[in-house]
């Protein structure tokens, strides 16, 4: 239980070393800076047992550099393992050093999915998220519908691709949080008490995000699509009333120039929060992907009208 694994990164520019740790503990992630020197420390749970750790180490040290504030300003090809130190009692085996290993990366996150989901079927957010300088605040240990999609999406992909059903069992889990309400620590809230939508941030009032909303619907589709036909629970329920919301709703997030990328403004009485143009490009590429599998026009006509915005076209005025 004393055992760590500690990689030194190489910056080939500035010729500093970075210390990145994985220990033998409950820890997340923590940065440390002693004496001018920063280290990245990882826990990996309980070592009793045998670990596999796949890891990708720039992700991991530019994260310590955020939270330790230096920013993330950290060119992968830039940096190289230096050299690295074992520490404690234990056994290693099958060290590998590679530029990609997409599938390792995959496995690993979705085991992590499976390890930390809770008793409520949710992957609980460890901190607070301040919305509209602070009139819909959400305190740590809030769910995410985009997150829970996102999770749901990969786990799915690991059933499909392994057949284990340890990842279908975390996936169906996953959609509990989608029919409890916002206001109980779920993520469905309603539109004008009428159209169901599942909160990419469960605020009390509700915010409607747009295109955390559509990545929970992608979530459940591939529930839909991937699940035995008699595991699929409450997944087509709730995909077709998510869908049905989304149709009726869309035209609020139209500007006539853009769209907006939430209904604060409806919802809390501020000023539209204007999406960028990475976000309304988001906005068009998720309609065009939902209009692959259902097709009512709308979905397709409502892009195409964005896709004109993005090339200065604006919608007639009086």
């Amino acid at each position: 239980m004393n055992g760590s694994l500690t990689l030194f990164l190489e910056d080939r520019d500035r010729s500093q070393i970075f210390p990145v740790s994985f220990t033998c503990s409950s820890v997340l992630v923590e940065a440390h800076n002693a004496s001018g020197s920063y280290s990245t420390i990882y826990g990996m749970g309980n070592c009793q047992n045998w670990n596999r750790l796949t890891r990708d180490l720039h992700i991991d040290l530019v994260k310590g550099h955020v939270l330790s504030g230096r920013g993330k300003k950290l060119s992968r090809t830039k940096l190289r393992v230096h050299h690295l130190l074992l520490k404690g009692n234990g056994q290693l085996d099958n060290l590998t050093l590679a530029s990609s290993n997409h599938m390792d990366m995959f496995y690993s996150s979705a085991d992590w999915l499976v390890v930390h989901q809770d008793s409520s079927g949710g992957w609980p957010i460890g901190v607070k998220r301040k919305i509209a300088s602070g009139r819909a605040d959400l305190d740590p240990g809030w769910y995410s519908a985009m997150g829970q999609g996102q999770a749901m999406s990969l786990l799915m992909r690991a059933f499909y691709r392994s057949g284990k059903p340890h990842y279908l069992e975390a996936a169906l889990k996953g959609m509990q949080p989608f029919s409890k309400s916002s206001t109980e620590g779920g993520v469905r809230a309603y539109f004008m008490n009428q159209y169901p939508w599942y909160e990419e941030y469960p605020t009390v009032p509700p915010s409607f995000v747009l295109n955390g909303f559509i990545y929970s619907l992608i979530g459940l589709y591939d529930v839909v699509s991937l699940a035995p036909p008699n595991q699929v629970g409450d997944a087509q329920l709730l995909f077709d009333q998510g869908m049905h919301s989304l149709k009726k709703l869309l035209p609020l997030f139209d500007t006539g120039s853009g769209t907006v990328y939430d209904l604060r403004h409806f919802t809390l009485g501020l000023a539209p929060n204007i999406a960028r143009w990475d976000y309304h490009s988001t906005h068009i590429n998720q309609l065009l992907l939902l209009s692959t599998i259902d097709s009512d026009p709308i979905l397709t006509n409502v892009a195409e009208r964005w896709i004109s915005y993005m090339s200065g076209k604006r919608a007639a005025h009086n």
